[in-house]
């Protein structure tokens, strides 16, 4: 029986952190009643910071401290990496051999390294479907990613005041980390105009440096909602990746650009049409939704512009009508 876990990375930043949900998901369900540890062997992960409400319940430790691979010399061999202690399970998510030899030297049972696996010809490309089939490795194909189901009493609650039961609600988040990768806000305006026509309900998801394009949707798609500005709901302290993730639980579909709300969106249950950019990266770094619709710019034009807006309607079209 598996009774201690330990998943071994570098690190998380909130991309990495929020792409790993559902293969932490995935994981607390193939071992529900394991001590599940991860170690950030850098000594940083939003798991104990910006997500840490978020995967309460799914991680029981994370271990930031100690001589864990991240230096060459943690490599020697009177090193004793985490204090000294075995795990019944240790999975390795990175890809470094060296690291991976002082992972390795945490197992008291079973090991599963992406690093010996990483040079395998059949070794996946996107990010995900490596999560996913370490996660086959570790549980002789019994495991897989799930959608992240919250225990967050207060976030459960805040979602159903935000967004009661009845309306088909549409998620749009229109944010994103660089220009260059934001589908045009007057295409997400135009879509948001064809959701209300359908009689479904546009959600805009707006980040809090994004007050500015939050009016403007305001004002041009007046029956859209904003959960997260001029809250009532009671439960303030519900917010950020929490909240969305929460939210995403409640929505037909989601649309996002490349860039973190559609990973929370994905993470929270949601059908998601992801908006691309570039192919190689879409690839990668694809994010892991129950169902998936991808629409890359480049196989249309030049920039996130030349997406058209038929093309994503459609794809909304096709989530929404197969989403139950």
């Amino acid at each position: 029986m598996v009774q201690t876990v330990l998943i071994y990375s570098m690190g998380e930043v909130i991309g990495d952190g929020l792409i790993k949900l559902p293969f932490i998901a995935g994981l607390r369900a193939a071992f529900p009643k394991s001590q599940i540890s991860w170690c950030a062997a850098k000594g940083e992960t939003v798991y104990a910071g910006p997500l840490k409400a978020v995967v309460s319940g799914y991680v029981d430790e994370v271990i930031l401290e100690g001589r864990n691979g991240a230096a060459p010399a943690d490599s020697l061999p009177w090193v004793k990496p985490f204090g000294g202690r075995k795990f019944d399970l240790v999975i390795d998510t990175q890809e470094n051999l060296r690291r991976g030899g002082v992972a390795r030297r945490g197992a008291g049972g079973r090991f599963v390294s992406a690093a010996r696996h990483a040079r395998d010809k059949d070794w996946p490309v996107a990010v995900t479907d490596r999560l996913a089939r370490l996660l086959t490795l570790a549980t002789d194909g019994q495991g897989a990613p799930k959608p992240l189901a919250l225990t967050n009493p207060d976030a459960l609650k805040a979602a159903e005041a935000l967004l009661p039961s009845g309306p088909t609600y549409v998620g749009l988040a229109p944010g994103a980390g660089g220009q260059d990768k934001r589908w045009p806000l007057e295409n997400y305006l135009e879509l948001a105009g064809r959701v209300v026509a359908k009689g479904w309900t546009p959600v805009f998801l707006f980040g809090p440096e994004e007050a500015e394009d939050a009016a403007v949707a305001a004002r041009e798609v007046p029956q859209a909602l904003q959960p997260e500005r001029n809250r009532t709901d009671g439960f303030a302290g519900v917010k950020g990746p929490l909240l969305v993730i929460a939210l995403a639980g409640r929505l037909a579909a989601g649309v996002a650009n490349d860039a973190g709300p559609g990973h929370m969106l994905a993470a929270g249950g949601a059908p998601l049409l992801s908006l691309q950019q570039d192919r190689r990266k879409s690839m990668k770094f694809r994010p892991a939704a129950r169902r998936l619709e991808m629409l890359v710019s480049e196989d249309y034009g030049s920039g996130m512009g030349a997406l058209p807006v038929d093309a994503a309607w459609e794809a909304l079209q096709r989530l929404v009508s197969g989403a139950s």
